[in-house]
């Protein structure tokens, strides 16, 4: 718990690559299936982040505080939902949007897990039952500025797992201005929620 309070406090940005390991429950009779893809994260507190993924598909998922945008250059659409609706209860909320330790303990209960592969482990549930997310493991690498991310291990309502794994951290980073603002593309169909 004392790392994911020091990592709140002293980490008001970052920036790091990542890959993220889907793995869906088994059917029956067969093997779980998994899906691998990668790209890179940003985020600035409270409420804005970036993810881009690069592979295997170029999508976009970014919040500028008010809004939540969705990008798939595949599909050339974009979907906007209000930020303060989907956020609340989600990994992001853990790394990205909370101000403070007590506002995360507003959407989870927090508990520290045993410390495994050289991280120490947050076990986060939501308070909320009626979304889409089970639970989830955050796991800090201890370092000389304090704390910074290395895992998110995310189990989902349908038994789904999805493990994205953060590399080459940069702590608190500089952004621009509009570092955080979408505008969607020239032709791009946009759904609005």
């Amino acid at each position: 718990m004392e790392s994911l309070e020091n990592f709140i406090k002293t980490t008001r940005s970052g920036r790091a690559s990542f890959t993220q390991v889907v793995t869906s429950p088994p059917k029956e009779g067969a093997a779980p299936r998994s899906k691998s893809s990668s790209g890179s994260f940003e985020f600035q507190r409270p409420g804005r982040f970036r993810f881009t993924y690069q592979k295997p598909f170029e999508q976009s998922i970014v919040a500028d505080g008010q809004t939540l945008w969705m990008y798939d250059v595949d599909l050339n659409q974009v979907t906007a939902r209000k930020q303060s609706q989907v956020l609340g209860s989600t990994p992001a909320a853990l790394i990205a949007a909370a101000p403070d330790l007590k506002a995360l303990q507003a959407d989870f209960s927090l508990e520290g897990a045993a410390d495994k592969d050289g991280l120490q482990w947050v076990q986060a549930t939501p308070k909320a039952h009626d979304g889409q997310l089970q639970a989830v493991r955050v796991g800090l690498r201890a370092t000389n500025q304090g704390s910074e991310l290395a895992v998110l291990d995310i189990l989902d309502s349908f038994g789904q797992r999805s493990v994205l794994t953060f590399t080459s951290f940069v702590l608190n980073p500089a952004f621009p201005a509009d570092a955080f603002q979408f505008k969607p593309p020239a032709g791009a169909d946009v759904i609005r929620q």
